[in-house]
């Protein structure tokens, strides 16, 4: 979504990733709304033992704590995700308004990696330490590190892609229409 989420940033400034930010939100709520449709619905009476010859002997149940579970990864992600892009594009700007139009590649990764650092604790943190799961302190510190640095991989590995979707963009607007609306953008 950084990708995304900074290339829109780059030509429609704040305005234009509030906007793609809270129509991802409200597409993550009709998610959440239909899990827990699918969680609270009375099963059929077929339903209960379908998997009872394979070791599940109430697949409501079974059904139920999967997509339990997955409500708090929702409720976590929503969250975290509203946390980070409102980090995201504050961070941007500032990188911005310092580099000018230069380093392109440092106010996206520079805005990722501050974003993401808050999106990757926040959203284990939400679903899994206060979440049915009760992870300990240390399993989730161990595995928000690593979900952390998988997505400054990406981030790093991202950046020609940034470039090269920057000068795709500029190429179809034509230089001058680019540079307006990076300049709005930027303002």
């Amino acid at each position: 979504m950084f990708l995304m989420t900074d290339v829109i940033n780059e030509f429609f400034g704040q305005r234009g990733v509030r906007f793609i930010s809270w129509l991802a939100a409200g597409l993550i709520c009709y998610g959440f709304v239909f899990a827990f449709a699918a969680i609270s619905l009375a099963p059929a009476d077929w339903w209960v033992g379908a998997a009872a010859d394979r070791g599940v002997p109430d697949y409501q149940a079974a059904f139920a704590a999967v997509f339990g579970q997955g409500m708090w990864t929702i409720g976590g992600s929503l969250v975290a995700f509203m946390l980070g892009q409102l980090i995201d594009v504050a961070v941007f700007h500032r990188i911005r308004r310092a580099t000018g139009e230069r380093w392109v590649w440092l106010r996206a990764t520079g805005s990722t990696a501050v974003s993401q650092l808050v999106d990757s604790f926040v959203v284990l943190y939400i679903a899994f330490v206060l979440g049915p799961q009760q992870w300990p302190t240390s399993l989730f510190l161990a595995v928000s590190t690593v979900n952390y640095g998988y997505k400054m991989l990406a981030a790093f590995a991202l950046i020609p892609l940034i470039y090269l979707v920057r000068a795709g963009i500029t190429g179809y607007l034509g230089r001058e229409r680019a540079a307006e609306l990076r300049g709005q953008a930027s303002a």
